[in-house]
């Protein structure tokens, strides 16, 4: 089952996120999340087995121009994990998938996301999903 998550289940979608975004704090994430879900242009899903979460996406409206697109606002995948044990079921499709259906609900007709350049799991994951590439960035910083 595929579930739009709710405030309730910000701890939840945390404990899952932690598991990809390990730099964070619980804490920070369950705020992360409970602002998401209140949020109009913003939505999180949970997919559950036997009653327990397994997996989740995140999705939001992005307004600003995101690299490949032409319409605005577009879908964006922000982040999609499924615990390990229950990979190579078809799960993050499925989760995926909800994520575009909210998208076109919400105007959309362009969806996009984004990988770092060595993580190969996600960009096969995204090719298998019919993602094609739109580029390939590499970002700078210094302190000043």
């Amino acid at each position: 089952m595929i579930k739009q998550a709710t405030k309730k289940e910000a701890m939840c979608l945390a404990k899952l996120a932690i598991q990809m975004w390990e730099d964070n704090e619980i804490e920070e994430l369950v705020g992360h999340f409970e602002g998401l879900v209140a949020d109009e242009e913003a939505a999180c899903f949970l997919k559950y087995v036997d009653e327990k979460a397994v997996g989740f996406a995140q999705c939001q409206l992005r307004h600003d121009y995101v690299e490949g697109t032409e319409t605005s606002p577009v879908g964006y995948l922000e982040g999609i994990l499924v615990e390990e044990a229950y990979r190579h079921k078809g799960y993050a499709k499925e989760l995926l998938r909800a994520c575009e259906q909210w998208a076109k609900s919400k105007g959309c007709s362009e969806f996009a996301s984004d990988c770092e350049l060595d993580n190969e799991e996600s960009l096969r994951f995204h090719m298998a999903m019919q993602f094609e590439e739109a580029n390939r960035v590499i970002c700078f910083k210094k302190n000043i």
